[in-house]
């Protein structure tokens, strides 16, 4: 991978150390911000853990030019500075398991086999090695936020694995903490929601933030987890949003319009696949101003309800969604994947509908999947302030995208590349608040032997034990 853009680490380390700017310069600059335009060329100042400014040469920049001129200056002409990406929903517990399951059937073979048979035999050591290996991985690809809906929290020390993990990663991650849905646990969830908070909300430097996580209904594993008013009175005591998976079909539905009769529809919700909804349930969540995040890749492979990522379900009620991973087990990792499918599938859905025809039908384009990837994925994590533009005054959460190798170059449209082009070995650095977790195309302080020899002595310990059961 070339590395020409990018100094030594020990330059950037020593630039941060020293609370000196850090002037990305010369590259094609992608903001996802509508006020803040993209640059064929351009400029990103970077102060700390924040980005200052985005402009056309900001060296000469009348208010700016000070201290761009003090500035650790990193040449990215032939590449594209853009957004990190957003992660709104992983299960980052399963990732020993990736793959384990790549032809599942549907989700009641994914709930069996993994959530029935596998998850009761983690142990809190397990789920660090998982998250972190989830969250690691997440980095590698440009994902600098990552939301794990961790449903796998048996006891407290299960829970605090999985955060510390976050933790230990330096990436921008969101706790989304749930009971089991089945096999023995504590029972400490929802009430161990509160020390948590106050043990970890806002840890790391603020990167670590924590909310509530539930099912829209009962069916999969009884009331306990499903949501409803006494899990959002919970959530709302603790200042905290609610993340609801397995949201699809006629039951769902149903739900939706329960929780707007009783008053906990809201925007604090972020509701997770919304596959086959009814047009009364899509209403009442545009009206209610909930986010979405859609799992393209697991909607469409797992076939969940009608298998058709609902982006324009969405998009008719007001909703941009977010986008998300899901499951490992059975689908890639990778946000890269995620946009391609959703950008394929909705064309195709379009195309579909009028062919044979002379009418007309709306079409997602490239810079509507990056959008959902970046800024709408960090609007589903409560952080659109915080991250998912170039937006000066956010964090510097940034990606530097080589455009000169060969599945790249020549760069002709910088979202077209992002988006159809590049993939993780086109990622030369990561930044997270602006501290490098990536650089020069290498996981930054992580030791890729070690790690592997413990993610397999995980995964090895797991299946001894669930074999023995």
């Amino acid at each position: 991978m070339p590395t020409r853009h990018i100094l030594s680490l020990t330059d950037i380390v020593a630039a941060r150390s020293a609370r000196r700017p850090i002037l990305l310069s010369g590259g094609a600059v992608v903001t996802m911000d509508p006020g803040v335009p993209d640059l064929d060329a351009g400029d990103v100042l970077i102060l700390g853990t924040r980005i200052v400014a985005v402009g056309p040469d900001l060296r000469t920049h009348p208010e700016h030019a000070a201290i761009a001129a003090s500035a650790l200056v990193v040449d990215t002409r032939g590449a594209i500075v853009s957004p990190g990406f957003v992660d709104s929903h992983r299960h980052a517990w399963e990732t020993q398991l990736r793959r384990s399951i790549p032809d599942v059937n549907d989700l009641g073979e994914y709930v069996m086999s993994t959530l029935a048979g596998i998850a009761p035999s983690y142990t809190p050591h397990d789920m660090y090695v998982g998250t972190r290996l989830a969250a690691l991985t997440a980095l590698d690809s440009g994902i600098t936020t990552m939301l794990d809906f961790s449903h796998n929290s048996r006891t407290s020390a299960h829970s605090d694995a999985a955060i510390n993990a976050l933790v230990d990663t330096g990436i921008r991650g969101v706790h989304a903490s749930m009971g089991p849905h089945f096999g023995d646990w504590d029972h400490q969830w929802p009430a161990d929601l509160e020390r948590m908070v106050d043990a970890f909300h806002g840890s790391n430097d603020g990167l670590v933030t924590l909310r509530l996580a539930a099912l829209s209904t009962d069916e999969i594993a009884g009331p306990a987890i499903a949501y409803g008013p006494e899990l959002a009175a919970i959530a709302r005591d603790l200042g905290m949003w609610t993340s609801i998976d397995a949201v699809f079909g006629p039951s769902s539905s149903a739900a939706i319009l329960r929780w707007a009769e009783q008053g906990v529809l809201d925007d604090t919700l972020t509701l997770i696949h919304a596959t086959g909804l009814a047009r009364d349930a899509w209403a009442a969540m545009g009206d209610a101003g909930v986010t979405v995040s859609l799992a393209p890749t697991s909607d469409a492979q797992i076939g969940l309800e009608t298998a058709i990522p609902a982006v324009d379900e969405a998009l008719a009620v007001g909703i941009r969604p977010g986008l998300s991973i899901d499951v490992e087990v059975a689908l890639a990792s990778d946000m890269f994947t995620q946009m391609r499918a959703l950008h394929a599938i909705q064309r195709m859905r379009a195309a579909n509908h009028v062919y044979g025809t002379a009418e007309t039908s709306s079409r997602i384009g490239t810079r509507d999947v990056l959008d959902f990837a970046t800024l709408q994925g960090a609007k589903a994590n409560a952080l659109g302030d915080v991250t998912g533009s170039l937006t000066p005054g956010k964090a510097a959460d940034i990606l530097i995208v080589s455009a000169d190798d060969i599945n790249n170059m020549p760069l002709n449209d910088a979202i077209g590349t992002l988006v159809l082009g590049a993939d993780a070995r086109n990622i030369e650095a990561v930044l997270v608040a602006g501290n490098p977790r990536k650089w020069a195309g290498t996981l930054v302080g992580e030791d890729i032997d070690a790690l592997r020899d413990e993610v397999v002595r995980s995964r090895d310990d797991i299946t001894r034990r669930v074999v023995a059961l």
